[in-house]
């Protein structure tokens, strides 16, 4: 008689894939058997938003419903040329300024704050401790002076 040519081994790795297989088609009838039994319909699942921004199971009242006009909504910021101009000009004192080097600071009299201001923002030349008004505007480093003049 001839031996198996089936080792302990190899039966061991059939009777598992076999176990594996059997527990994998186990597991799918179960998630079948849940499925059904807790099945749920689509209006379940839907949630609403309310005019506050909550969320909620009832769908809004279409009676409370407010006409909006498409038009009335602003999507911008305001032009900046609306407001009086008159109060984006500012006073101050030059505290300090550097001929050889075309730069200097202003000293702001209504919040005490030091503004940059470069030669080729003045419009006539000016020294140090003159009273000036002059423009804010954003720089590369921060705000600096535009416009800047002597005050009357």
């Amino acid at each position: 008689m001839a031996r198996s040519q089936e080792s302990y081994n190899k039966k061991e790795v059939r009777n598992r894939k076999e176990k594996k297989r059997k527990d994998k088609v186990l597991k799918r009838l179960e998630r079948k058997e849940n499925a059904r039994e807790g099945s749920t319909n689509l209006d379940d699942m839907i949630a609403y938003v309310d005019e506050n921004g909550r969320i909620t199971s009832e769908p809004p009242d279409p009676t409370r419903k407010i006409k909006v006009n498409a038009a009335d909504i602003e999507v911008s910021v305001p032009k900046r040329g609306t407001e009086d101009p008159s109060k984006y000009i500012r006073t101050g004192v030059i505290t300090f300024f550097n001929d050889s080097k075309g730069f200097g600071f202003i000293r702001d009299l209504d919040n005490k704050n030091s503004v940059f201001v470069h030669i080729n923002d003045m419009e006539e030349q000016l020294a140090e401790n003159t009273k000036v008004t002059f423009e804010v505007e954003q720089g590369i480093r921060g705000q600096k002076a535009v416009k800047v003049k002597k005050a009357l």
